[in-house]
């Protein structure tokens, strides 16, 4: 609603049109997806979803406090008497969830725009799984007993996993941020010839800004070596770009040029590995051992875990954005689901090793 009398001081339209967009960016945001006049598009903002994310996280805590008093047998927890409690208590969470969002889908639809019920739901409900569950069990502490009873080395590779993710996604994030910066100029040349005025301009950064997330792992693809594409027979990769004519959005300016690369960016596909051993080594102090094999196991199952996480995550960031050439901006999922098991899987494993070797190195300079 902001953005839409921002626009034009709400010349146009009426506000029941700008509550249907709301609803259908809340919408977009669920993996509903848009056929808007035969044009398709599946690109889901991950902005967006990554806020809903937290509200049902936030929303899931307090649901579990809520609940933490009541269940069969309330006053001993480590019995396991409680598990029907969250079960149902997260059933009835992803049950009013998903009526909420069909009844948003039912309300939104328009012949000229129609999203996608079944991906609606889908989403819906796997936002409630994957993170509504998880908050409920921790708010009602029952997580914490689950917990416990995990074998500390599916503990430490899980740590593991978490820490090549976060750490990949950080320098992921920061090569987009240099080339972003090396290229600003042709980003806020496409604001000037849009020719925006001020309210125009800040609801086009903030729409950027929601799918910055996506760019993210554009940018992990692009490092991990396989690319993306931007546009149906385009490549983007440390060894080769071939581009045609590309959409006036800013984030587009952290594109490299088009035609054979520098011999230099084929040495960025050296950096998931870097990662991963850095990451599992530094996860290795958290979770000590001595033991070879522990440590293997560890850096290893760890590292493919992330590959795992991190190719489910660049199948998810693109889809068709538009007609014609749009019909195909994502990365090459598959690919950078095998060169991430494999550069996080040997990272993980050297550098869980190498701190094993390191700690008996000091261990036995101390005696």
């Amino acid at each position: 609603m902001v953005g839409w009398f921002a626009a034009d001081a709400g010349a146009h339209g009426t506000p029941s049109d700008g509550l249907r967009v709301a609803a259908l960016g809340w919408l977009l945001g669920h993996g509903s997806g848009l056929q808007v006049q035969g044009a398709v598009i599946t690109v889901v903002p991950l902005g967006l979803t990554l806020v809903f994310a937290w509200t049902i996280w936030r929303l899931g805590h307090k649901l579990g406090d809520a609940v933490s008093g009541h269940g069969p047998d309330a006053d001993r927890l480590a019995d396991g008497e409680r598990d029907w409690t969250v079960l149902v208590a997260t059933a009835v969470f992803a049950a009013g969830y998903v009526m909420v969002a069909v009844l948003t889908v039912v309300i939104a639809s328009t012949p000229e725009a129609q999203p996608s019920l079944g991906r609606v739901v889908a989403w819906s409900l796997g936002l409630c799984l994957v993170v509504g569950a998880p908050a409920i069990a921790i708010g009602s502490g029952r997580a914490a007993v689950w917990t416990a009873l995990v074998p500390l080395p599916v503990r430490a590779a899980l740590s593991t996993c978490s820490g090549i993710v976060l750490g990949f996604v950080a320098l992921s994030a920061s090569a987009l941020a240099v080339s972003l910066v090396l290229d600003f100029g042709t980003a806020a040349n496409v604001l000037s010839r849009l020719h925006t005025n001020p309210g125009d301009a800040a609801i086009f950064t903030l729409l950027t800004a929601l799918v910055t997330p996506n760019a993210i792992a554009f940018s992990g693809a692009y490092l991990l070596g396989p690319g993306f594409s931007v546009g149906t027979s385009t490549v983007v990769s440390p060894t080769l770009v071939a581009l045609g004519p590309v959409p006036m959005f800013p984030l587009l300016a952290a594109l490299p040029d088009e035609g054979p690369t520098s011999a230099w960016t084929v040495s960025l596909v050296a950096l998931p590995f870097l990662v991963a051993a850095v990451s599992a080594a530094l996860d290795h102090l958290k979770h000590p051992t001595l033991d070879w094999q522990q440590a293997a196991l560890r850096g290893c199952a760890g590292g493919v875990l992330a590959g795992i996480v991190f190719g489910i995550v660049a199948a998810v960031a693109g889809g068709a954005a538009g007609p014609g050439r749009m019909a195909d901006v994502s990365p090459f999922a598959f690919d950078v689901l095998v060169h991430g098991i494999t550069a996080f899987g040997i990272g993980g494993l050297l550098g869980g090793v190498a701190m094993v070797a390191v700690q008996r190195w000091r261990a036995a300079r101390a005696e």
